[in-house]
């Protein structure tokens, strides 16, 4: 009897040694964090965030039970993500990703080792952030959409929605490193379809504003909003100002027609930032950013809403109804 007890003492004593160095190993193994920096606000970052966490969520990371997301909004003052960005490399997260251009040339300048995944709407390669899209080397890969694609593009579905419209406006952030050749594209598009195109610069709420109270007064027909991070931060607030002023407007992000603005030619925010958190949480499992190869979006969804154009008096042509990818009712 007593050799039974003295062997039960035994095993419990094995299993808790057996459970001890497991426990202190959790203890010794936290959480790994990602740095999320970015030029624009909580706010503003919806549909980023969503389609991040959408995508780590399919690599099995989920944030509050075996992930933790650092974030760092610069509130639109660029100035402000240098500091941020060294903050990131100061706590050594394990990735930084990194919405837009700005975002990412401060997390560039900040870190040579900790991986960055980006999202650009530029040739990476010309812009010096990745040696070649294929064999990205160095600490950052990413997502990268070809926007010059979608001005004339977005000019010519927008004139098939409002033939009738002579000028139409064409809003573009002057610092967008890609500005020169998306305008010069929609302005040698213009007069092949017979149309005038009103040119307008914005990168601050107050020019935004001062943009549509120009068109107001030109009483130009329609607008075409550019690709650009900074209108893309701003969905909201364009939608209403679109709305208000009754101005059939062409946007190049999906959420814009989610949030009720007419239609779209171009990338989902959602969709694009899950590949994100897909790259960020092979990162995160062990893969090297070098060997990642840079991701070209591929799909130009077209969208329309269908009840936004009611408001605004359109009759979508059916042509355009059967090309749209989604209809929102």
């Amino acid at each position: 009897m007593a050799s039974h007890i003295e062997r039960r003492k035994f095993l419990a004593t094995l299993g808790g040694a057996a459970a001890w160095p497991l426990a202190a190993r959790a203890q010794q193994a936290p959480m790994p964090v990602v740095g999320y920096l970015n030029l624009g606000s909580p706010e503003s970052d919806v549909p980023r965030l969503t389609g991040l966490r959408r995508g780590l969520s399919q690599t099995g990371y989920i944030e509050g039970r075996n992930l933790v997301i650092e974030y760092r909004w610069a509130g639109n003052q660029a100035d402000r993500l240098p500091a941020l960005a060294a903050d990131l490399v100061q706590l050594r997260v394990a990735v930084i990703v990194s919405p837009g251009l700005v975002a990412t040339l401060a997390a560039k300048a900040a870190t040579t080792s900790i991986p960055i995944v980006f999202l650009v709407g530029n040739d990476p390669v010309q812009l010096g952030l990745v040696g070649s899209l294929n064999r990205p080397g160095g600490n950052l890969t990413g997502f990268n959409v070809f926007a010059n694609e979608f001005g004339a593009k977005g000019l010519a579905l927008l004139h098939e929605l409002v033939p009738g419209t002579a000028t139409i406006g064409f809003l573009e952030n002057p610092n967008n490193p890609t500005f020169e050749l998306t305008t010069r594209d929609v302005l040698a598009a213009a007069p092949v379809m017979g149309l005038t195109v009103q040119t307008l610069k914005a990168s601050t709420d107050r020019e935004i504003d001062a943009a549509f109270a120009s068109l107001v007064q030109a009483r130009t027909g329609a607008l075409l909003v550019g690709n650009d991070f900074v209108f893309a931060s701003r969905i909201e607030r364009l939608v209403e100002l679109a709305a208000h002023h009754a101005i059939p407007t062409m946007y190049t992000v999906r959420e814009f027609v989610v949030a009720g603005g007419l239609i779209s030619y171009g990338i989902s925010l959602i969709e694009n930032y899950r590949e994100v958190g897909l790259y960020t949480g092979r990162i995160l499992k062990g893969e090297k950013p070098a060997d990642l190869p840079i991701i070209q979006s591929t799909k130009f969804p077209l969208i329309i809403n269908l009840k936004t154009a009611k408001a605004l008096g359109l009759q979508i042509p059916d042509r355009l109804l059967a090309l749209a990818d989604e209809v929102i009712e």
